[in-house]
């Protein structure tokens, strides 16, 4: 079984500050540390998995296109710095639009990546600024969920994570 680090998109891979949605790759910049601390975690041998709630495409304020769009840019920087995102995944629904089984806090979008990449939820480890991203990973049964600021470096996270 593989081990993986679960890691949230806004606010902790990218910087949001100033957008609801980050939908548009010119507004699309990486946090501090964001390549440091990826690079280490793949070094010690953890998958790369994003996890990201993308209620906008549901309220209709983006599309599914406008953030693969996105993603496929954060995936060139990533190439460019030889990273390699095991995989992304993103739930395109909203509360107040239907309900779902994969929008965090709910456990869907990481139950699915235990099982599609073969992790051990029980070596794994996940990254968020939020309380749903922790209860998330804590409903999926990871081994530690670590709550970092918004918009801040991931760097500690990653040190406490590879030990």
């Amino acid at each position: 079984m593989n081990k993986a680090v679960f890691i949230d998109r806004d606010g902790v891979i990218n910087n949001d500050e100033g957008h609801y949605y980050i939908y548009k790759k010119r507004d699309f910049k990486l946090n501090t540390d964001v390549i440091q601390g990826l690079q280490q975690l793949q070094d010690a041998g953890y998958k790369l998995i994003i996890i990201t709630n993308q209620g906008g495409i549901a309220k209709g304020e983006y599309t599914e296109d406008d953030m693969e769009r996105v993603h496929g840019h954060f995936l060139q920087l990533m190439f460019d710095n030889d990273i390699r995102i095991t995989d992304i995944y993103h739930c395109p629904h909203h509360d107040s639009v239907e309900d779902c089984d994969c929008r965090k806090p709910k456990p869907g979008m990481i139950l699915q990546a235990i099982d599609e990449h073969d992790i051990n939820p029980k070596t794994s480890y996940l990254i968020g600024d939020s309380p749903r991203d922790i209860e998330a990973g804590q409903s999926a049964g990871l081994k530690q969920c670590f709550k970092i600021e918004t918009n801040s470096s991931i760097l500690p996270a990653c040190k406490s994570i590879i030990g």
